[in-house]
């Protein structure tokens, strides 16, 4: 399996200062700042990156887990709300919200539901996160 990379560069004090944020496959590269991280400002963030991330591996893992149990879907689209807040000296990821909707034909609600609490809990993403608390909020469409 190979090894993913990504890089990170920050210039500047944390209120002042810039930083960029880039893939190791030059998929993506933008800003982030104090701004973006933790107020409303422009650029990206961390945090936003994990939950491009859980969302992925989420959808994926899904996908795979649905198709090992007999059942074709057709679409999976997810979304990840990651929170983060003030706790104790600094700021902590206290939250996951996966909410995730799919187009799975033939899978009755239980079935389904069974297989998505499984991604939740099984995504390689899922597992590096298990500190944190991830709720799932998963819907049959089509």
């Amino acid at each position: 399996m190979p090894t993913r990379t990504a890089q990170a560069q920050w210039d500047g004090k944390i209120k002042d200062g810039r930083g960029t944020l880039k893939l190791g496959s030059g998929a993506y590269e933008g800003a982030y700042s104090f701004q973006s991280r933790f107020e409303d400002g422009q650029g990206t963030n961390p945090e936003e990156l994990i939950g491009a991330a859980h969302a992925g591996c989420f959808s994926m893992a899904l996908s795979g887990m649905l198709e090992k149990a007999g059942f074709a879907p057709r679409s999976i689209r997810t979304r990840a709300d990651v929170t983060v807040e003030m706790k104790g000296q600094g700021f902590a990821i206290t939250g996951i919200v996966l909410q995730t909707e799919a187009d799975v034909p033939g899978i009755e609600e239980s079935a389904f539901m069974e297989q998505a609490e499984n991604a939740k809990t099984n995504c390689p993403v899922s597992k590096a996160l298990a500190g944190t608390h991830i709720t799932l909020k998963a819907k049959l469409v089509g």
